[in-house]
């Protein structure tokens, strides 16, 4: 059908020579995104983690940081931070349930609280329990390497041997670094002789690994070697060593007494589909207790999987939750190391590491800024960001490291406060609760309301649970 001479008839209707084709504007995503609802970020591929419906669209939502990596993003480090309550742990614990089923060890080096515990028992996952006489950690146990190195070739063995003393020089390091132990870090001098100790120590035990007493006696006993090493006899070693001697004497002894000195107690076992190492029974002796603890498990945690990876012994990917990141961060030197290692070489390992904080000013508690430029190296090294409730003031901080468009800071915003009383109705929930915004880079992100299941509530209810683990401890 065409229109006669006259063009077509009706109000508005007659002749036109040219059809007006539009006008057609360009601009960035920060500019055009004040153009919503017109303008939505494009969707997440529909595979990994399911965590719910889009808000926007009502379609599915998934988060694969394992899939991802080398096609939406460069690592599989993943940044989630929201407001205490807001389900940061929910959606992490779900995280840990699906890669398990994927074949994934599910890791949790120090779980603070417990909260952990439950979820991994379910998987058929072991829990070592450390602290009140519950069990001892050895921060020299060279895991999985004590019944193989025997067995090996001299030259591997001794290859072996080398870094397994760095390592374990590293441990004492961090741990001595602590307020229990000599409250700053070893000097030039003092880990000369804590590397000679520890090879001493271990060459005194064939076959088996030394602890931290059998460190102390040989700095007492000033071998040749040692004093060799050091150049130094008499009145001078000792005043070279009293301090470090004095260090690790702390170590086994006062708040710290009956956890770092004797044998590992129970071995973590790499065949389950899950391992946590629970130390929620040092919260009672203070925050200086925790943090030793959690820089000697995650040092043991972390140097049994290495060992087994490179005896071809262990060859499963990881799912590492790293909870309770605040007080890691204030926990020293020794954690940032170990987070930082981690974040460099998890692209090569494909293991995925889910770092969980409230704000992004955990980072700057720390007390050099050689410290804290490494904390922040880990921000940017996470491709994948979850960002739930959270105030103006902590986005404007998220959007120094990550852009994000007006329109998708006033939803986060809108998400950490309530909107109503709750005086209203009986089943009131927090506007936050389970809604997460992810961003991959400085791509549109994509929000998402996650749904719990009847068993994640049972398993995932870090409020009830840490309560009942507390409640069983005592």
């Amino acid at each position: 059908m065409f229109a006669g001479r006259l063009g077509w008839g009706g109000r508005f209707g007659g002749r036109a020579v040219v059809e007006d084709a539009g006008t057609v504007h360009t601009g960035p995503t920060t500019q055009v995104g004040g153009l919503y609802p017109f303008l939505l970020g494009t969707g997440l591929p529909p595979h990994g983690v399911p965590v719910g419906r889009d808000v926007l669209t009502g379609e599915l939502v998934c988060i694969d940081p394992s899939g991802w990596t080398g096609r939406l993003t460069t690592n599989p480090g993943v940044w989630v931070m929201s407001q205490p309550g807001a389900g940061k742990s929910a959606l992490v614990k779900r995280i840990c349930l699906v890669y398990v089923a994927y074949g994934h060890l599910m890791c949790v080096p120090a779980d603070v609280k417990g909260e952990y515990s439950t979820l991994v028992r379910e998987l058929g996952g072991s829990v070592v329990r450390i602290g009140d006489g519950l069990g001892r950690i050895n921060p020299l146990d060279s895991g999985p390497l004590k019944t193989r190195l025997s067995s090996l070739p001299g030259t591997e063995r001794s290859a072996l041997l080398d870094v397994l003393t760095g390592r374990r020089l590293e441990t004492l390091g961090a741990l001595l670094s602590t307020r229990n132990g000599l409250g700053r870090a070893p000097n030039e001098i003092e880990r000369s002789a804590l590397n000679t100790a520890v090879q001493l120590a271990a060459d005194a035990v064939p076959g088996a690994d030394p602890i931290i007493p059998d460190v102390i006696a040989v700095l007492r006993q000033a071998p040749e070697p040692l004093r060799a090493k050091l150049a130094a006899a008499g009145n001078a070693y000792l005043a070279l060593t009293r301090s470090v001697i004095a260090g690790l004497d702390n170590l086994c002894d006062g708040p710290l007494k009956g956890m770092f000195d004797g044998p590992t107690s129970v071995p973590l076992d790499l065949d389950a589909p899950a391992v946590s190492v629970d130390i929620s029974a040092l919260r009672a002796r203070g925050n200086d207790v925790v943090s030793a603890g959690m820089i000697a498990t995650w040092a043991y945690t972390y140097s049994s999987i290495d060992s087994a990876r490179s005896i071809g012994l262990m060859n499963r990917k990881l799912v590492l939750p790293m909870d309770e990141m605040w007080r890691a961060l204030r926990s020293g030197p020794g954690l940032v190391d170990a987070m930082d290692s981690i974040s460099r070489l998890n692209r090569t390992t494909d293991d995925v590491a889910v770092y969980v904080t409230h704000s992004l000013l955990d980072p700057e508690s720390l007390p050099t800024e050689e410290d804290r430029a490494k904390a922040r190296g880990l921000m940017d090294r996470c491709d994948t960001w979850v960002i739930g409730a959270s105030t103006e003031e902590e986005l404007q901080r998220v959007t120094g490291k990550r852009a994000l468009t007006e329109q998708e800071r006033m939803m986060i915003s809108s998400w950490s406060s309530a909107t109503s009383t709750g005086l209203d109705t009986s089943d009131q929930v927090h506007p936050g609760r389970g809604k997460y915004l992810i961003k991959l880079g400085n791509r549109p992100g994509v929000a998402a309301a996650m749904s719990l299941t009847a068993t994640e509530r049972r398993l995932y209810h870090t409020d009830r649970n840490t309560l009942e683990h507390e409640a069983a401890g005592r």
